[in-house]
């Protein structure tokens, strides 16, 4: 799943390519037919935001409101340009004068009141890769969930928007702690560290387009650190795999 990272890299991308221009806006496919994309042709984008993993474009008391899901994605081209993926898989097509942007897949793709849309976002939390984050904030809204477990809060959006299981679990190794110690048994200083380093990790993410590698996906290999092997099991209601390793990230508190 496109996580925090990827929405703002997108967000920054659309921005450079449409912000300020007025749009001639179509649905190539179906979904964005439903999602009512001709609301937004001859509008102006006054802007482009992500909060988490969610992706706002301000056409003024519209916006187009866009989550990725697992396997969407926006591509930006040249206008005219050939695309890398079939027309009939977009599901929107946004053209300015010299670029256009183009959405395939996605579970959430609609037009909405802008002031609404905020409002929604609004009702997420923190955003962790927000400017003016404060950590502190960050950390009392995990403290809102004390019998959750640090993974399993981690990926929650109502209370950090924008980690996913990647960095959920890259944090929780790079920080050196336990995914699966509950929140009630964690000082302040262990959420807020593990927090900085999320943020860390994926902000290195927005600038180099790499996520981190050091247990995502590698159950079984040794650790880069210890040479423990790395384990791998689901967390949470979700039921979503966690990655770390037992050795480095046992409890010393």
């Amino acid at each position: 799943m496109a996580e925090g990272d990827t929405i703002l890299r997108a967000a920054r991308r659309l921005g450079e390519a449409l912000a300020g221009q007025r749009i001639e806006a179509s649905a190539p496919g179906p979904r964005g037919r439903t999602a009512g994309l001709q609301r937004l042709d001859g509008r102006t984008v006054m802007g482009v935001e992500s909060h988490g993993k969610n992706l706002l474009l301000d056409f003024g008391e519209l916006a187009l409101h866009s989550h990725l899901g697992m396997n969407g994605s926006w591509h930006v081209y040249p206008r005219g340009a050939r695309w890398r993926k079939p027309p009939g898989a977009a599901w929107a097509l946004l053209r300015a004068e010299r670029s256009e942007a183009v959405q395939f897949g996605g579970p959430t793709l609609r037009v909405m009141p802008t002031a609404r849309l905020r409002f929604e976002l609004s009702r997420l939390g923190p955003d962790i890769l927000a400017q003016d984050l404060d950590l502190a904030t960050a950390v009392a809204s995990l403290r809102s969930a004390p019998d959750r477990e640090l993974g399993d809060a981690l990926l929650d959006q109502s209370l950090v928007a924008g980690i996913g299981n990647i960095f959920k679990s890259e944090s929780c190794f790079a920080a050196r702690m336990d995914p699966w110690a509950r929140i009630s048994d964690l000082g302040d200083a262990d959420l807020q560290r593990t927090l900085q380093v999320a943020r860390d990790l994926m902000q290195a993410s927005v600038a180099t387009g790499r996520p981190p590698r050091s247990v995502y996906r590698r159950a079984g290999q040794p650790c880069p650190t210890c040479h423990s092997l790395i384990r791998n099991r689901g967390q949470g209601d979700a039921n979503r795999t966690t990655y770390w390793c037992r050795k480095c990230q046992s409890r010393s508190i």
